[in-house]
């Protein structure tokens, strides 16, 4: 997007924006590069048309986080329809996939009494009778608990209720979501994201077969009749046999729901194709083709023989264009520019998605699509790492190798990972 934008900001706002906007303060009707020159030198500031394409911007982060006591209330219903809390950022677990658990390390808290006063002024200025805690994985909060144990007479006189949109596979989690629970509810999601055990180290989720076990019967034991699980295809060193785990898995659901609850258990599953993301020990990758994609969708369906369990995968051509972005470079941008030209709009949307336009733009401007979800050699330079985002292209690669020997990283909050971040610095 450097061709298209004046100033990028890299990090966190509340380390950037202060400065920035005193600056540009009172410079409306100038023009605009003395606009833009006014923002040159501000840490974390990428400015093109002076940076350059040869800089190194470093991301900007605070220890403390700005946590509103208000927010804009829509006039009409949302998906999300519901007040916003950070209890903490960044988060320490690891996974190799996952790119917000990379770029915003360190983990950081907010403390238990600052929590409580946001989330009632938050409800109290906005009116919503639900507060969504949202981090990465709001379960791992180390003062989770006591949270919801002060805050529940102002919660219940309010008719009011806190939820945890993300939840991990353990019995830990079932138990905060079963206390949140006025009543039963339906259904109930997790990510166990890989079909055996092997490919789950692989992409260091620490979830093992007895957690996912243990778990099942423990949603199925309180109450829930329905599960919800996603996965990934496509990941690195992936086989046939990793594909047939889902099934193995969704048939275990099933199996420990009916002991549990009945006939009138469901199972859901849903498996989106992995898309290597910048700055993460997976950046190197190949990405599936959409044939692949297509072809282990079908077996993962085909192999499922019970109607209680409905499995769904992504469509592979919205797979495709996702990887041709997320690791995009420079002549990225002037692709989005012309389908967009060609009438591409609204491309989350099936209904209004054509990969054509997109294959005609690349095709009009002479730029190899194939090229950003090819396989990237360790040494190669790579457009992104214009950004230092904190975590070290050692680290991303020792942590690459040790995927390739399923070998397991702990959570940095127990054990340094040596990631590059100096987290005492903060």
């Amino acid at each position: 997007m450097s061709e298209y934008i004046d100033v990028f900001c890299v990090g966190e706002a509340e380390a950037i924006l202060p400065e920035l906007l005193s600056r540009l303060e009172g410079t409306h009707g100038a023009k605009l590069t003395e606009r833009i020159n006014i923002c040159k030198g501000i840490k974390g500031v990428y400015i093109p048309s002076i940076d350059g394409e040869d800089c190194i911007i470093e991301r900007q982060i605070k220890k403390t986080y700005y946590m509103p006591e208000s927010m804009i209330v829509p006039s009409s219903g949302i998906v999300h329809d519901r007040a916003a809390i950070e209890l903490f950022r960044g988060c320490g677990r690891g996974c190799r996939f996952c790119q917000a658990g990379m770029v915003n390390r360190p983990v950081r808290e907010t403390d238990l009494n600052r929590a409580k006063e946001s989330i009632l002024k938050i409800m109290h200025s906005t009116g919503w009778d639900e507060a969504g805690l949202l981090s990465l994985s709001s379960c791992d909060y180390s003062h989770i608990e006591e949270l919801i144990d002060v805050l529940k007479a102002d919660l219940d006189s309010r008719k009011a209720r806190l939820s945890l949109p993300s939840l991990r596979m353990d019995g830990f989690s079932v138990g905060l979501a079963q206390r949140l629970s006025k009543q039963r509810r339906g259904g109930i999601t997790f990510a166990p994201e890989a079909g055996t055990q092997r490919l789950r180290d692989v992409i260091n989720k620490g979830l093992t077969e007895e957690n996912i076990n243990g778990c099942l019967e423990e949603i199925f034991t309180l109450g829930w009749d329905r599960v919800k699980l996603y996965f990934m295809m496509g990941l690195p060193t992936e086989t046939e046999d990793d594909l047939k785990g889902i099934n193995e898995i969704a048939n275990t659901a099933l199996k420990i729901g009916r002991k549990k609850r009945g006939r009138n258990v469901n199972v859901s599953v849903s498996v989106s194709g992995f898309v290597p993301k910048a700055h993460t020990p997976f950046q190197w990758e190949r990405q599936n083709s959409m044939e692949e994609l297509l072809e282990k969708g079908r077996l993962i369906k085909h192999l499922n023989r019970e109607r209680a369990i409905t499995i769904n995968y992504h469509e592979p051509k919205q797979t495709f264009l996702e990887g041709l972005l997320s690791r995009g470079d420079k002549d990225t941008g002037k692709v989005i520019e012309q389908a967009y030209k060609k009438g591409a709009e609204f491309d989350n949307w099936t209904e209004k998605f054509n990969l054509q336009l997109w294959l005609e733009s690349f095709e009009d401007l002479g730029i190899d699509p194939y090229k950003y979800t090819r396989q990237r050699d360790e040494n190669e330079k790579l457009p992104w790492e214009i950004i230092n985002v904190g975590v070290s292209r050692e680290f991303l690669i020792r942590e690459r190798h040790k995927a390739y020997k399923s070998e397991l990283t702990e959570d940095c909050r127990s054990k340094c990972s040596n990631c590059g971040l100096n987290c005492m610095m903060l």
